[in-house]
């Protein structure tokens, strides 16, 4: 799910804004199909636009909206796997896919996708279908993708020899440094340590490969030298700890923090928030080490494995994915589409912070699809605050922690 604010963009579950449910079945005998579909948050009202232009299309298919709270969406979904009774058509955050996959919830597509051109993979970012594939099989479509950029004051970096954005590790470090170098409560980049994907997106830029095989990769070379790197940050005061300042008073006035890794509804943010430092910002595609892998979020389109209309089902799915479907939903949620084609429409691809979105789709990844990540990556929130506010020991602390995320992998 991603997070509204500077300080916060953490990957979790949810990301989106439908569940299908009530496994559908005829109306009155006549060949009607009901699918039920449960709309996350305030997202009931589009869905019921989008379902009726499906309706449309497909008289004998009728779609019910039902409007869920976001809180109570896991546990409906736990319900319904229980009972083998629940949501024909499902959309569930990428951090969700392997819970739900291992259970058994969710069907197996890969000899249904084929029936289908708009679920095709070749038509998503390469990322987005990774986050739908488990044990081999894949179970969701993608739907909605986001991704983490960087975001910068062009007046404030230009005042110390920067043109343009960092685009290496050391010109990230470098240009902190001469940043923060301009005098007391200047900073030179926002990096929130109470993120879980920053140091495990870092990493990957570094090579390492979190997790290879079923077993934690958490104390090798290319992991530790990208905690390292963070590190560094903080203990030189490059990046603030416990600011407590709002983006308006950090990266607005005079940039007393001219950089931040965020996602892309901070674009929305600055415009409405900052509107004095139009003109002075700008985004960009993430600094490389031997990569610039940025961390990949959204959500997948799935059908409940007991549904008894997984066609239907596969049907809406497939009319969702249409590219100008998908910008529909962008124009009525402002949440971006995965489909590759949708991003070539002008009020994407014209739009210079969105292109920056688009071009970083190309190289993110979501987090390891294995049913224990959520709990390694809120350890390693404890462990990194060991590394960086009470200054333990680097390796000593990614020992340990490799260790116990070994010990979640095996469970």
């Amino acid at each position: 799910m991603r997070k509204r604010s500077v300080s916060t963009i953490a990957a979790v579950a949810v990301l989106g804004g439908l569940l299908a449910g009530c496994s559908g079945g005829n109306d009155s005998g006549n060949g009607d199909i009901t699918l039920s579909v449960w709309a996350m948050g305030d997202s009931s009202k589009p869905m019921e636009q989008m379902a009726a232009d499906f309706t449309k299309e497909n008289p004998n298919i009728k779609v019910k909206v039902q409007a869920i709270p976001w809180g109570s969406a896991h546990d409906k979904l736990l319900t319904a796997v229980a009972s083998k009774k629940g949501p024909d058509v499902l959309q569930m955050g990428t951090t969700w896919m392997p819970e739900f996959a291992s259970a058994g919830a969710i069907a197996d597509l890969t000899n249904d996708i084929p029936n289908y051109p708009e679920l095709a993979p070749d038509n998503f970012f390469k990322g987005t279908i990774t986050s739908t594939q488990f044990d081999g099989k894949t179970v969701g479509v993608p739907w909605l993708a986001e991704t983490r950029i960087l975001f910068y004051r062009t007046d404030v970096l230009k005042s110390v020899g920067y043109d343009k954005a960092p685009a290496t590790w050391d010109e990230l470090l470098d240009a902190s440094a001469k940043l923060t170098a301009r005098g007391k409560d200047q900073y030179g980049i926002g990096l929130d340590p109470k993120e879980p994907t920053l140091s495990f997106m870092f990493a990957r830029q570094n090579g390492a490969k979190l997790i290879d095989g079923g077993k934690a990769q958490f104390e090798e070379p290319a992991f530790a030298e990208a905690v390292s790197y963070l590190d560094t940050y903080f203990k030189k005061g490059y990046a603030p700890v416990d600011l407590g300042l709002d983006t308006s008073q950090s990266f607005g006035g005079d940039g007393m923090v001219p950089m931040f890794i965020s996602g892309p509804w901070m674009i929305k943010t600055i415009k409405d928030q900052i509107p004095d430092i139009d003109g002075k910002w700008a985004t960009a595609v993430l600094p490389s080490k031997q990569n610039n892998m940025s961390s990949l979020g959204g959500s997948n389109l799935t059908v409940f494995n007991y549904t008894e209309q997984k066609d239907a089902a596969l049907k809406f799915i497939s009319f969702l994915s249409k590219p100008e479907k998908q910008l529909e939903w962008m124009k009525l949620t402002g949440e971006l589409p995965a489909t590759m084609k949708a991003w070539e429409d002008p009020q994407l691809s014209d739009d210079a912070n969105m292109a920056v979105v688009g071009e970083q789709l190309k190289n993110a990844e979501p987090m390891p699809l294995v049913k224990a990540w959520d709990n390694i990556s809120q350890n390693f929130l404890k462990t990194f605050e060991q590394i960086y506010r009470a200054d333990a020991d680097l390796n000593e602390q990614l020992k340990a922690f490799n260790a116990q995320s070994q010990q979640l992998l095996d469970k």
